[in-house]
């Protein structure tokens, strides 16, 4: 026997055997605020069982209160979903102490901590350190954390996050680019905001769906996505699963979240009670999101 041929073989059978990365678009728990029939805002359950019906591969949300563990837990069981979680640390031993209270609820259950650093006015070698500090963390916890791009933020200055970028090489970013856009006013995308924004891109470990103008944070991309701004949208989110996938191991789970804000995030008209009545419709637009993810998905593949 050609035991060349034989090892080919045998590796071409380890390949096929092993799952291929995979995306997972998720809904933000956030995004499900206010949605119901009738008046009648949705319970727990039934956003459970809306989210799953609706093609959703899992939750972006927040860890349950103990009270409520229990039946979270029931739901991502029988629905068969994902499940990540959002925190807001402000230093390291305030990431020590969520990571710990995750592990308590279930490390085994969290996908991964998306950690939006609430340090807007930290800079510098003190970032560094705190970005590496939470890195180490979540290590030694054994669960993922992405650091959000995020207005009021750590991250909250292009410029600077692409600084962290290149000193922190392995810095994991959930990316939302709504927020540079809008902080820019970039009503077109800049030569030098396009060179850096593809600095972030090369660290994409997840992506948060919402499009912004030079104006809104969140703006309707219209039932068929043809808002203008949502052209570079497309095109960073296909960049940023590009550079996922070359690092990913067989069976890893790229993270997508469809994350629309409700009022006063998403834009209101005026009402006698207040600037509550949404001009658009967040489960729509979720929807299209996540076919559009599906779709970016495959033709990067």
């Amino acid at each position: 026997m050609n035991m060349n041929s034989s090892t080919h073989t045998d590796r071409n059978d380890a390949n096929a055997a092993s799952p291929a990365p995979a995306l997972d678009v998720q809904m933000s728990w956030w995004t499900m605020s206010g949605l119901g029939d009738a008046g009648r805002e949705w319970s727990t359950e039934e956003r459970f069982a809306r989210i799953a019906e609706a093609g959703y591969d899992g939750i972006n949300g927040f860890l349950p209160a103990k009270e409520e563990a229990g039946q979270w837990n029931r739901l991502l069981e029988e629905y068969g979903l994902s499940f990540s979680v959002n925190a807001y640390p402000r230093n390291a031993e305030d990431m020590r102490a969520f990571l710990q209270e995750a592990q308590a609820y279930g490390a085994e259950r969290i996908q991964y901590v998306n950690a939006q650093v609430l340090t807007p006015f930290v800079t510098g070698e003190s970032a560094l350190e705190l970005l590496r500090d939470i890195q180490g963390l979540s290590a030694e916890a054994g669960i993922p954390v992405f650091v959000e791009t995020h207005r009021g933020t750590i991250t909250q200055d292009l410029i600077r996050s692409a600084e962290y970028v290149r000193a922190i090489g392995n810095l994991k970013l959930t990316i939302d680019y709504s927020h540079y856009v809008l902080a820019g006013e970039m009503h077109h995308v800049p030569d030098e905001a396009e060179a850096l924004l593809q600095q972030l891109l090369v660290q994409t470990s997840s992506i948060h769906a919402r499009v912004s103008n030079g104006e809104q944070i969140q703006v309707d991309v219209g039932e068929h996505g043809d808002h203008p701004m949502l052209v570079h949208y497309k095109r960073w989110w296909a960049d940023g699963m590009r550079h996922w996938l070359r690092q990913a191991a067989p069976g890893q789970k790229f993270p997508f979240v469809c994350e629309l804000g409700p009022a006063s995030y998403a834009i209101t008209t005026d009402e006698a009670g207040g600037r509550t009545k949404e001009i658009s419709d967040r489960w729509t637009q979720s929807l299209y999101f996540q076919q559009l993810a599906r779709t970016l998905w495959n033709e990067i593949q």
